[in-house]
């Protein structure tokens, strides 16, 4: 059995003689037939001290291969070390003559190295005894990296003094990629990332430069943790890393001229589903606008998995240098701030630090102290919106929203305290004491003879994500002694599409025991009309987004009925949210949508008074739909 190749030794020799450097060759290249190679060892006696006829057997199987490059000066070793460190093959041992004239020398050569590369093992080769070890030391430190070699040497030393040099090189670069990467992405760590951080800011401050940092999470990504488990996740994160790398290695125009430069960026996770992006020498804010709006188009494409499609967004903070500080911490904290008022607005977007921020952060603390509590202290409610059946005027259900209203803080609104609940988990107790509230009151109405033929409830993506959501789901309506018929779930569709083989069996079950489900925000995410098929579902909700400007624009209006038609092609209900003019109610009733709620047909009322509402469904009314569903809004 053939043994495996070895990694070559990248080696740099640096001497003003050819003569002396074709003496290396003997040592560090393929031995070559015939008489070329005879006359190449007759070279060696020059360096070797009359033991060129005493080569080293290379011809083993097993014996190291080298990568030798070969320089005559000081200045293009220099330039060689940088183009090894820019193709990312790093030369691993560098021997060095010290008297090189006219030109520099090879303690010049060999500080200008160290700067580049402070890894690399150097080996300086001299032919007089007046050179001090102590004086180069000092100027090329440190002193173990740094080893001497004076002419004649055996062969045998040379090669050994290069096996050992990069034995310990390779050794040091193991421990430091154990200290310094992350060993799923290989990204460099967080301490890494932060020490990178470190030394950019000081050139960026030297040069008077700018410098941009991007603070980058991956929206629901605990979710894929709990439902595809985390080998799914761990492979999420390397396709990230993979992506990010690549949509930073691209020429941008950074420059004030207009001309195409080079700016890779540095890239670094910072642990979990967290990373930093580094962009130095940039001229303006643009520079990162259109870095990060080319990182989020790169992650938020589907991720072919396995047996599974993930499709997951980025959200970016980026903080700039040296407006928004200039020191890590600072920038990473601005950053983290900015990435987490992108994900509270909008998932999947970038936001810029802004002052204001700390004042919203320390809101944010403010709110999730209180809300650890709110449920046992009794603070959170339900509201009841009606949804009301288009063709008649009829209530036809009722959507339970949470509501939380504290002594300190007053009424807090969803949009502030439910992204909270999800990034603490307070949503699973939150989720569930919803669930059988709702049931309770629907099941309470019912009792006292009020038409309710339906109560919806909105479920977060940890609780579709839990194993025994379907248990929870069934245990709520033993409990409370709801018909089973007369509950619906509301999910979006990025719940669906994180494990689509998942959510169609779940969806099943939740038909095999009678709850129905409606599709929340429909048009917002990436469903298709094929995927959907596959799918247990009841209704589509139109997203409010696509209802809001129905009157104004054909482009909204052409969505709105296309989504119709696809919620008929489907053979499910749509119920189009947000509705808040009579223009829209007459353009949803033109194009035959089952089902609508909004403000112009009723806010979301406490029970006592959606009470008063259900009471007034029920009584005799001769009028046309439309002032029906007036009366039911007075």
């Amino acid at each position: 059995m053939a043994e495996p190749t070895r990694t070559p030794i990248r080696v740099l020799v640096v001497d003003d003689e050819a003569a002396i450097r074709d003496a290396y060759r003997q040592i560090f290249d393929e031995p070559q037939p015939g008489s070329q190679n005879d006359a190449r060892r007759s070279l060696g006696a020059k360096l070797f001290g009359g033991v060129a006829g005493r080569q080293p057997d290379r011809t083993s199987k097993s014996a190291l291969n080298f990568d030798a490059v070969y320089c005559e000066g000081a200045e293009t070793a220099v330039a060689a070390v940088q183009a090894a460190l820019d193709a990312n093959q790093p030369f691993a041992v560098v021997f060095l003559d010290v008297r090189m004239p006219p030109g520099p020398d090879g303690v010049w050569a060999a500080s200008r190295i160290r700067e580049l590369d402070p890894a690399v093992e150097i080996a300086v080769c001299t032919a007089y005894s007046d050179v001090d070890p102590g004086d180069i030391g000092g100027r090329v430190p440190p002193d173990d990296k740094l080893s001497y070699l004076q002419k004649p040497f055996h062969p045998h030393e040379v090669r050994q003094m290069a096996i050992a040099l990069a034995s310990k090189w390779r050794a040091e670069r193991h421990l430091a990629r154990l200290a310094y990467f992350d060993s799923l992405t290989g990204l460099p760590n967080r301490e890494q990332a932060h020490s990178r951080l470190r030394t950019a800011l000081e050139v960026t401050q030297q040069r008077g430069k700018m410098l941009a940092v991007m603070y980058i999470d991956l929206d629901n990504f605990k979710r894929i943790n709990d439902t595809l488990g985390h080998s799914v996740g761990d492979e999420v994160l390397k396709v990230a890393a993979e992506r990010l790398g690549k949509s930073l290695r691209r020429v941008d125009d950074f420059s004030s001229a207009g001309s195409k430069v080079e700016r890779p960026g540095d890239l670094g996770r910072l642990g979990g589903d967290e990373f930093m992006v580094i962009l130095p020498d940039i001229s303006s804010s643009d520079d990162a606008r259109a870095v990060a709006d080319r990182l989020i188009a790169a992650i938020q494409q589907p991720m072919q998995l396995s047996n599974n499609t993930v499709i997951i967004t980025p959200s970016i903070g980026i903080a700039i240098a040296p407006t928004d500080g200039t020191d890590v911490a600072s920038l990473l904290r601005h950053g983290d701030l900015a990435m987490y008022f992108a994900k509270r607005r909008w998932p999947g977007s970038f936001a810029f630090f802004d002052v204001s921020m700390n004042e919203g952060m320390l809101q944010r603390y403010t709110i999730e102290g209180k809300l650890r509590g709110a449920l046992e202290r009794g603070e959170l409610s339900l509201h009841y919106q009606p949804q009301i059946e288009m063709a008649t005027g009829d209530i036809a259900g009722m959507e339970a929203l949470l509501r939380w209203t504290n002594d300190e803080l007053g009424v807090v609104p969803p949009m502030d305290f439910i992204p909270i609940a999800e990034a603490t988990g307070l949503i699973i107790p939150i989720g569930e004491w919803v669930l059988k509230t709702a049931c309770t009151q629907v099941r309470k109405w019912c009792d006292e003879g009020l038409s309710v033929k339906r109560i919806a409830v909105n479920i977060a993506g940890q609780q579709f994500a839990m194993p025994n959501f379907v248990e929870v789901v069934k245990a709520a309506l033993d409990e409370t002694g709801l018909e089973h018929g007369m509950l619906e779930l509301e999910i979006t569709e990025s719940m669906v599409m994180i494990d689509e083989k998942r959510s169609e069996k779940l969806l099943a079950e939740l038909h095999a025991i009678g709850v129905s489900v409606a599709i929340d925000d429909f048009g917002t995410g990436y469903s298709n009309f094929q995927r959907l098929q596959h799918l247990a579902i009841d209704r589509l909700k139109m997203d409010r987004s696509f209802v809001r400007d129905l009157s104004e624009t054909a482009d909204d209006g052409a969505i709105a009925a296309a989504i119709i038609n696809v919620a008929k092609a489907l053979k499910v209900g749509i119920v189009a949210e947000g509705v808040e003019s009579f223009a829209q109610l007459r353009f949803l009733q033109d194009h035959h949508c089952n089902q609508a709620q909004g403000f112009l047909l009723s806010r979301a009322l406490p029970a006592s008074e959606a009470r008063l509402v259900l009471q007034r469904a029920t009584e005799q009314f001769d009028g046309s739909r439309t002032q029906r569903i007036k009366r039911l809004s007075e």
